[in-house]
Formats: C-alpha cells, sequence, structure tokens
C-alpha cells in the first residue's frame, strides 16, 4: 500500500478525526460510563459495590478478559428499564457523531439480562428507539447484532434467539461474545445455522484470546461473514492468505488489545502488518466506557505509536469499514464519495492519490 510520507502528521490527525467512517465492533453494554451507572443505579434503586466513580474507575485494571468482564456485566445490573437502554445508547451515539460515525452497528448481549429478569423486549424496544433517534436527530444509521455469550450452554442460546424471534425485524444478525477461551466455535454450530435458515448476518469473536484455529472454525463451522478482533491470524500464514483472497473482514479493537493484554504495548500492535497483508482490517472501540476511548481514540493512539501507518492507511482504513458493513452497495458508494470529498479538503495534492482504492 502507498505511503504519503510527505502528508504532514498534524494533518494526518485531523483527518483521522474528521473523515466519515463506520464502527462495526461496539458492545453498546461497554459504552456505558460510570457516571451513568451512577446515575442509573440511583434511578432505580441499585446499590453497587464502589463508593463512587472513581473508585469504579480504578477497579479498570484489567489483566485478561475474563477480569473485565466481571466489572462489565456488573456494571450492566443498573439495566432494568427501556429508558435504561434507550439512554445507553443515546450516550453512545452522541460521542459516535462527535467522532464522525456515519453508521454503527451495535453489539448487545440480552443474556445478560435476561438472566436477571429484564425481559428481552425491553433491551430491544429501548435500542431500537434510541437507534431511529440517532438517525432522525444526528443522522446516524445503524444496525442491531444479537450476541450470544459462549461462557453459556448451547441450549441457554437456542432459547435467547426463540425469545428474540418475535423481535427479528429490529436486529440484522448474530455474533458472539463472552470469553473465548475453553469455548470454541463448534459449540455453537447448530445455532449458528438455524441463524443462516433465519437470514440473519453472522458474525464472531474470534482470534483474540483464542487461537487462530477459531477464526477458521468461525468461518467454516458457523459462518461468520466478518470476524471480530481476528489478530490472532498472523500465526497462520494460510489463514491470513485466505482471509485477503476471500476478503473477510475483521473487526480489529486497538485500545481493547493493550488493555486486556493481548498487546504489550500499541507500538507492539500488528495493525500494519494486517494491512500490509491486504486484510480488509477496520478500526472498532469494542468496550470504549471500559478500555480508555472510542472510535477516534482508537485511530489516534494507533497511529501515534506506529509510524508507519499514513494516510492512505487511514483512508483505507475508513473505506474498509464501509465496505465490511451489512448495507448496500448503493449507500456504501454514498459514503466513499463523502470520504473523497473530506479528503479533498486537504488539498488537492493529496486529494489524488489518497481516494484511489
Amino acid at each position: 500500500m502507498h505511503i504519503l510520507t510527505d502528508f504532514p502528521r498534524q494533518q494526518l490527525f485531523e483527518l483521522l478525526r474528521t473523515m466519515p467512517k463506520a464502527e462495526l465492533h461496539v458492545h453498546i453494554e461497554g459504552t456505558l460510563e460510570p457516571e451513568l451507572i451512577f446515575a442509573l443505579a440511583q434511578r432505580n434503586g441499585v446499590t453497587l459495590p464502589y463508593d463512587g466513580i472513581e473508585a469504579l474507575r480504578a477497579a479498570y485494571a484489567f489483566t485478561d478478559l475474563q477480569s473485565f468482564l466481571d466489572i462489565y456485566y456488573a456494571g450492566a445490573g443498573v439495566l432494568l428499564h427501556e429508558q435504561d437502554f434507550f439512554d445507553m445508547a443515546m450516550a453512545y451515539f452522541h460521542r459516535a457523531a462527535a467522532d464522525r460515525i456515519v453508521h454503527a452497528e451495535l453489539f448487545f448481549d440480552p443474556q445478560t439480562h435476561t438472566a436477571r429478569g429484564v425481559p428481552i423486549g425491553t433491551v430491544i424496544r429501548g435500542l431500537t428507539r434510541a437507534c431511529d433517534t440517532a438517525r432522525e436527530q444526528l443522522g446516524i444509521s445503524s444496525a442491531l447484532i444479537l450476541c450470544f455469550l459462549r461462557h453459556l450452554s448451547e441450549a441457554d442460546a437456542f432459547d435467547t434467539l426463540e425469545q428474540a424471534l418475535p423481535y427479528r425485524e429490529h436486529f440484522i444478525g448474530v455474533g458472539l461474545d463472552s470469553s473465548e477461551r475453553g469455548n470454541p466455535p463448534e459449540k455453537f454450530a447448530r445455532v449458528f445455522a438455524r441463524c443462516r435458515e433465519l437470514g440473519l448476518r453472522i458474525v464472531a469473536h474470534a482470534g483474540e484470546e483464542g487461537p487462530a484455529d477459531y477464526i477458521r472454525d468461525a468461518l467454516d463451522l458457523l459462518g461468520a461473514e466478518r470476524v471480530d478482533h481476528g489478530v490472532r491470524c498472523v500465526d497462520d500464514p494460510l489463514l491470513v492468505e485466505r482471509l485477503a483472497r476471500e476478503r473477510i473482514p475483521l473487526t480489529v479493537c486497538p485500545l481493547s488489545n493493550i488493555k486486556l493484554c493481548v498487546f504489550d504495548t500499541m507500538a507492539a500492535h500488528n495493525m500494519a502488518t494486517l494491512l500490509e497483508a491486504g486484510l480488509c482490517v477496520t478500526v472498532n472501540s469494542d468496550d470504549p466506557a471500559y478500555f480508555g476511548g472510542y472510535l477516534n481514540q482508537n485511530f489516534v493512539e494507533t497511529f501515534q505509536a506506529l509510524p508507519q501507518l499514513g494516510a492512505s492507511h487511514a483512508v483505507q482504513l475508513a473505506k474498509n469499514s464501509f465496505d465490511a458493513s451489512f448495507v448496500s452497495d448503493e449507500q456504501k458508494a454514498r459514503w466513499h464519495d463523502e470520504l473523497a470529498r473530506t479528503v479533498a479538503r486537504f488539498g488537492p495534492e493529496q486529494a489524488a492519490p489518497l481516494t484511489a482504492t
């Protein structure tokens, strides 16, 4: 990929912040900021095991995925009513608008809530109302993807799917998240086969903490059209070749990878390696309230730590985010045009090479 070495770094970071982009890997429960957690706890009469906002933030020192999940599920305990889910999602959408996100595909974890006695309809109605409001008020398009918690059983996933089917019109696909270790994709092969029969789009977390084989199994056993994380693919050169050849997107989450110790430092992240291998990589925030930054912060910190990444990479990542989304080709083309217009504002000498595919 051509790197524009003469593109000023200051302009590069302005481009990162202002270019339109899609976010394809964000857990809406992971956008629940401590301030809103305490506000909802007070509104709903929920007692939290923390003295205050700063004490909760101090607990965000994770050593691995499971240590994060323990506090993540505890935080979600304040979500009880439709309005709670609406308020949480709208808080995300306002941050998304500030980051120039034009489209978001939101993961939600119904089992986290139904296990506490919250009806799945309460979850979906609140999130759907927020998606509609964000489109009308902020101009952000969005879609919902229902995720199964992989540390729970296949039977629980099937039950969740049946509970969700009366609301089928409100979500476009299904995913697989939660703790990867010991929970291989094959555990849920039959559930995902049923989802494919229903015409649902398929994504799955794989290759974050789990091995490269989990990525291959997510493709072959689940029918995944997009791999969430996928950074471990580099351990298998043949898999990398396949991902590039079939143009299977990877929704990479850099700050999450550092916070959960997938990489020791951002400078050690393999984002540049994935791009140079020709993979359809996208940048995403995962659980931004817990991992230290929303989408633009992920872009900025990644490009600060990896100086080999330049403006052409930035534009490619934005293009990839549109191409990997589950929207029409016509809509993707409109966003590509909007991206080209944004790049052109940085000067005609940059516009031509930057907008070339």
